[in-house]
């Protein structure tokens, strides 16, 4: 049986997380438009620089602010191209924080699907005009 497109984008996002370089945590970002992929983004170091893999963390406030979080460099990339988000869907292996959900929404993203839930009381805040759905391959939560 073929797999659903949630399940397709969710997979890449899994395997687009396997390039991130902040091993406190591993979180990958599709963005796709009519399904058809136009970024990816994993949490990583600004481009040219050390990566906390190989040069330590900085912690705040128990935050790595070494690291640009997946959705952001999936937006980043789209602003550096050209490419327009407006309606699109992000699929995304982790909740996003409060300021991921923001700049999604400010972004015209108008779906959020994620497989693992993370600790984020803020971010529900942030969705007004997005679905919000946590896949989980027995069951669809939309939140």
């Amino acid at each position: 049986m073929r797999q659903s497109w949630d399940r397709y984008f969710l997979d890449l996002a899994e395997d687009v997380s396997t390039r991130a370089t902040c091993n406190r945590l591993h979180v990958g970002c599709v963005l796709v438009r009519e399904k058809r992929i136009i970024a990816t983004g994993y949490n990583g170091a600004i481009s040219g620089q050390d990566h906390c893999d190989e040069a330590g963390h900085l912690i705040v406030d128990g935050h790595c602010k070494r690291t640009i979080h997946a959705e952001v460099n999936a937006l980043l990339q789209c602003a550096k191209y050209g490419i327009a988000t407006d309606g699109a869907t992000a699929y995304i292996t982790h909740y996003p924080c409060q300021d991921c959900m923001k700049m999604l929404n400010q972004a015209g993203i108008k779906r959020v699907v994620y497989l693992h839930h993370y600790k984020n009381e803020l971010s529900p805040l942030f969705t007004e005009g997005m679905e919000v759905i946590h896949y989980d391959a027995n069951m669809v939560i939309s939140e």
